[in-house]
């Protein structure tokens, strides 16, 4: 063990702003510590995760403020399967609708990309009222989070999360916030944890609008987004908790039922996750009497006043968000107490008596006389030092508790039991995803659901068969003790310290087994008379009978097969009625075409070849689009892979923008000036262009128009193209600015097919070149900014408006209208 040197020394690692870290130097200072380095150090205050060589130098009188395996608790995707897991545990051992489980309805549903992608497609298929949000698994900062306006849009790559968006906020003075929560690990074995008393109430900087779901100052609470809302008179607004409790009193809320749940929710969230975290300490040789952990929780309060979590923030931010006149002056307050009792409940000057041994406070403790009251000594001297920190686990009633445990550790039982002053009933064991396999009276255990194969040794079998015939943990030590010996008379000390060893050897064999899923505490289901756990697995889900469909473009025809229902329904949505159900004898006389459910998205095929694969939901149709494009076209016959807007006299406008934003309001803005129809492709005859054949495919930027407007309005067999606008780049400064022929023909030319692998030749762009000087060619300034730019600083975008869009039309491109193309730059 190191002994500490004199002066000691505090190393502030990581990257995070100086300012951040300022109350741990202020806290420690003026005990005559000095600042250290990553070589020489007592207290370790690092932002994020040191070197896993750093967790091999801690000890009780050097600590560090993180333990190995957090990322169970602080990365989305880990906090949402620690969680998932312990809510299936329970729902075996007790059924849903037990007490113990209800009590875990506070996280929402998730899917981690991109293996839960189909789940989410079927899910949001089920539910479609429900709203989604898009969150990165391990930011912070409220960055890349986003509504998902199409669910069929979760990205196929690692490290996102898809989460149930939940949408009935409660709001103060009509403002969403989030409660910002400091939880303190402050040991793993026994587990101890605390609450602060203090936290915050996190404002949206603009009130809550359930309709506008792109607006980031009314959806979003954090912090770092709402500073950068110019609009807003308080950008940055935190209530902190005694003036949050007293507004909830104030409006005849009940503040205490409130943070009685909010309390249940941490301590459960912690417990979730403590296997991992045990594990992954013993696995980087870390001492764990040397570390701590605090956390930031954030968890928003819907509007019947239930709390749910959102998320476990890692090293949360103790620099001073709001403004001194906007709770800055409360919240540095609170952060600098914060820091201050944390330094002496975890006592890192050193001043309480030394901490129980590794012996007496490991989970493979021997339960030598003393060691109880001595875990009790310690917890009930850090309660004392707790300051503004309220004890959760252990619990006033260990029993709360201990039932979510896969199993409690010797410590935790230890600790519970000298606290309530009461010896506790010892846990049952059931099987959990195994099947035994006995060969000659030896026994094999099969792991159901990682497909590993185990062969315990003599003793490791009698303690299996022992626990899963229902005898408690104390009953099989006993059994044990007397199958391992010749009999009471040869064992003078039977119930000494051999019999203790014994004990921890039964308790950490059964503990493993626990913890990898082979085992569980047993609950209420697992009664002599119920039926067995594993009826309340769900079933498996019923595979997906593939259907045929007819598919028509452009006088060709082809079968198309889709397995998938979510597919099905988004296909059916795009393409209308140009998808029709098939009969097997006439789809075997068509060229076929196939979606196929990869398990990461989609794929699509046809007969002899792979075409596109790794397809969300909505890049499905537009890849689909695409190759029927290139299959209805031909050098003479080109196709435009472009919108067109269609209006009722069977003229049409083709809009070369790129997709996004600044497309998406250029088609909105049309149709309100026009009144036409957006759709995708337009096939030409280069003999003779000046009647084209609408295509009328889906068209991404018109997703929010209705399937049924697309049928009501019949699309005509042929249209007159008379004009066409394109991006006219950053020199382009006046909207609707006249455009050289040229410039036109080389924007055209990218969206023109003329067939798989071929090119147009020569004469075909000539006569493309003389079909665009006959019409009305005009740019559309590109904007200066991202449509995510636009969003979060609230700028308009550049573009034409209505008003002038409409006068253009009359202009340039209704019936009566002369064309004529005002000469252009260069021209």
């Amino acid at each position: 063990m190191t002994e500490p040197h004199s002066p000691r020394r505090f190393w502030l690692g990581g990257q995070r702003a100086a300012e951040q870290d300022r109350f741990f130097r202020e806290a420690l200072e003026p005990l005559g510590w000095q600042v250290g380095d990553e070589h020489d150090w007592d207290a370790g205050w690092i932002t994020g995760m040191p070197e896993a060589r750093q967790f091999r130098r801690v000890s009780p009188t050097r600590t560090l403020n993180h333990f190995p395996g957090n990322a169970a608790l602080t990365v989305k995707s880990r906090l949402h399967e620690s969680l998932s897991t312990l809510r299936e545990r329970i729902h075996e051992s007790h059924g849903p609708e037990h007490g113990l489980a209800r009590r875990l309805a506070f996280f929402p549903r998730a899917y981690v990309m991109p293996g839960d992608y189909h789940a989410l497609q079927q899910a949001a298929r089920d539910h479609p009222e429900q709203r989604w949000i898009l969150k990165p698994t391990n930011a912070s900062k409220g960055k890349g989070i986003r509504l998902l306006k199409d669910v069929g849009e979760a990205p196929l790559a690692r490290d996102w999360l898809v989460q149930e968006y939940l949408a009935n906020p409660h709001t103060i003075r009509g403002h969403k916030y989030v409660l910002r929560l400091y939880v303190l690990i402050s040991s793993l074995a026994p587990l101890r944890v605390y609450l602060y008393r203090q936290g915050f109430a996190k404002l949206a900087s603009e009130p809550w609008d359930p309709d506008d779901a792109d607006n980031p100052y009314s959806q979003l609470t954090n912090p770092d987004i709402n500073a950068l809302n110019d609009r807003a008179e308080v950008p940055v607004e935190f209530i902190d908790f005694d003036r949050y409790r007293q507004w909830l009193k104030d409006q005849r809320h009940d503040d205490e039922a409130l943070f009685a749940r909010i309390e249940d929710l941490v301590a459960l969230t912690v417990i979730s996750a403590v296997d991992a975290m045990r594990a992954r300490t013993a696995e980087a040789a870390a001492d764990p009497r040397g570390c701590y952990e605090l956390l930031g929780l954030d968890c928003l309060v819907d509007d019947t006043l239930k709390p749910w979590i959102l998320e476990c923030n890692l090293s949360p931010s103790l620099g001073i968000c709001a403004a001194p006149e906007s709770g800055g002056r409360v919240e540095e307050a609170v952060k600098g107490g914060l820091v201050r009792d944390l330094v002496t409940l975890i006592d890192i000057p050193g001043r309480a008596a030394r901490k129980v041994s590794t012996e007496a406070a490991s989970e493979e403790a021997d339960q030598a006389p003393g060691a109880a009251a001595a875990l009790v000594a310690e917890a009930e001297a850090e309660r004392a030092r707790a300051g503004g920190f309220r004890r959760l686990l252990p619990a006033v009633d260990p029993e709360c508790y201990l039932p979510y445990f896969t199993l409690p550790s010797l410590a935790d039982r230890r600790l519970a039991e000298g606290l309530a002053g009461r010896s506790l009933p010892a846990p049952r064991i059931a099987r959990r995803h195994v099947s035994e396999i006995v060969d000659e009276e030896r026994l094999a255990l099969y792991d159901t659901r990682r497909g590993d194969l185990y062969r315990p040794n003599d003793t490791a079998a009698l303690i299996w068969l022992l626990a899963t015939e229902g005898l408690d943990l104390d009953a099989i030590v006993e059994a044990l003790a007397s199958a391992t010996a010749g009999g009471e008379e040869e064992r003078p000390d039977a119930h000494g310290t051999d019999h203790e060893s014994l004990r921890r050897k039964v308790w950490l064999t059964l503990h493993d087994w626990c913890r990898g899923g082979l085992l569980r505490q047993a609950g209420e289901r697992d009664a002599a008379d119920a039926p067995a756990a594993e009826a309340d697995t769900p079933a498996p889900e019923t595979p997906s009978v593939e259907r045929l469909f007819a598919l028509r473009l452009a006088g060709q025809e082809w079968a198309l097969s889709v397995a998938s229902p979510p597919a099905i329904a988004r296909l059916a949505a795009g393409f209308g009625t140009r998808l029709t159900p098939l009969a097997d004898e006439v789809a075997s006389r068509l060229p076929r075409l196939r979606v196929l459910r990869e398990t990461v998205g989609y794929a699509l095929a046809d007969a002899d070849r792979l075409l596109a694969s790794r397809l969300t939901l909505a890049q499905l149709a537009p890849a689909l689009t695409t190759h029927l494009l290139r299959r209805v076209a031909s050098p003479d016959r080109p196709v435009i892979d472009a919108p067109l807007l269609v209006m009722p006299d069977e003229t049409a406008v083709l809009c070369l923008l790129p997709e996004g934003a600044p497309r998406r309001r250029l088609l909105a803005r049309l149709r309100e000036a026009g009144g036409g129809r957006p759709t995708r492709g337009v096939r030409l005859d280069l003999a003779d262009p000046a009647r084209a054949e609408p295509l009328d495919l889906p068209l991404a930027d018109a997703a929010d128009e209705p399937a049924s407007a697309r049928t009501a309005s019949r699309m005509p067999a042929g249209v007159t193209l008379r004009g066409v606008l394109l991006p006219g780049g950053e020199h382009v400064q006046e909207p609707l600015a006249p455009v050289a022929m040229l410039e036109a023909l080389g924007a055209l030319l990218p969206h023109c097919l003329a067939g798989e692998g071929q090119m147009l030749e020569g004469h075909g762009v000539t006569a493309l070149g003389d079909w665009l000087s006959t019409l009305a060619l005009s740019a559309i300034p590109t904007d200066s900014e991202s449509e995510t730019e636009a969003t979060q600083t609230g700028s308009e975008a550049q573009g034409p408006s209505s008003a002038s869009l409409a006068a253009w039309m009359a202009t340039h491109i209704a019936p009566e209208a002369q064309v004529s193309r005002p000469a252009a730059a260069g021209q």
